[in-house]
């Protein structure tokens, strides 16, 4: 694959299918600028729309359900939550050959942080511990199970798989025995035995927004869902140095069992981006990078 083709069955998207879904389905907007978005998102890709929306339509099958999912929830959750999320304007239909739902939401403001590169980490911290600790707070009924909400265990076919993988790519300089135990041992501790939460459950620094070192919008809910606590410590590892994650864990409050599987978690989602990702999206292959080089330095 090119390092425009992340996945097989990747749809191919342009300005002018954009353009002709828009004439097509939502005439009142045709006419408005439309221009590709440079992201490092793996599911999903963006166009700016005019002035004040955006349109996100999936790259692959498995993304289409994250469309349907997204539109009943974010209304709903919008309101009990102490960061702004997406608002969808608009929705679409497969059309023009383009063959799954999509969606236009409002443009929200914003700079994607970069691990290493936090102009207010300790102070980020915090917003990002207010927003996980609201989701969690959050009581309302029917929520669908979170993608990879489930006991750790779930994970562990597709971790070992990634880590042999790793094992042919000797450049990358992983010491994959010392990632199998660290895994092998977070196995070993127990599951969570709580209720479930609520969850945004895929917090990765590209479905951030920051304004001067402030969290300013949480994006990209398509894993949205009650499981394990454990799964929105993903920040900890994946964004924040190791004094602001001292932050993190206090204002988030979670006992060592879940900080631990926390931290498991976050690796394993590194170990399996990594060789996935490494030739076809620079900004997820240096973040699985980083999170490798965070939880085996500490």
């Amino acid at each position: 694959m090119s390092a425009e083709q992340m996945h097989p069955g990747q749809h191919p998207l342009d300005d002018d299918l954009v353009r002709a879904l828009i004439a097509g389905q939502l005439p009142r907007w045709a006419g408005l600028a439309v221009e590709r978005v440079p992201s490092g998102g793996t599911v999903n890709a963006m166009y700016r729309l005019g002035d004040d929306m955006v349109v996100r339509l999936p790259l692959v099958e498995g993304g289409a359900s994250d469309v349907s999912l997204e539109q009943e929830w974010l209304p709903r959750l919008a309101p009990l939550l102490p960061t702004s999320i997406p608002e969808v304007a608009g929705f679409g239909r497969p059309a023009e050959g383009y063959p799954w739902p999509w969606s236009v939401y409002r443009w929200l403001d914003g700079m994607i942080p970069q691990a290493g590169a936090l102009a207010e980490p300790s102070l980020l911290a915090e917003d990002l511990a207010g927003f996980v600790t609201a989701m969690r707070s959050i009581d309302l009924p029917g929520a669908p199970t979170a993608h990879r909400g489930g006991p750790l265990g779930t994970l562990d076919t597709e971790t070992r798989a990634a880590i042999q993988r790793l094992r042919a790519v000797p450049e990358e300089g992983i010491d994959c025995d010392a990632v199998t135990a660290v895994w092998e041992d977070a196995l070993r501790a127990p599951d969570w035995d709580g209720p479930p939460v609520w969850l945004h459950a895929d917090l990765m620094p590209g479905n951030l927004l920051v304004d001067a070192g402030r969290l300013t919008a949480v994006i990209d809910f398509g894993c949205l869902g009650m499981g394990d606590p454990a799964c929105d410590l993903f920040p900890a590892w994946n964004l924040l140095p190791a004094d602001a994650r001292d932050v993190f864990r206090a204002a988030v409050d979670v006992d060592d069992a879940t900080w631990n599987r926390g931290r498991a978690r976050t690796l394993s989602q590194a170990l399996i981006a990594l060789p996935y990702y490494r030739t076809t999206n620079p900004a997820m292959a240096h973040n699985a990078r980083y999170v490798i080089r965070e939880v085996m330095g500490g």
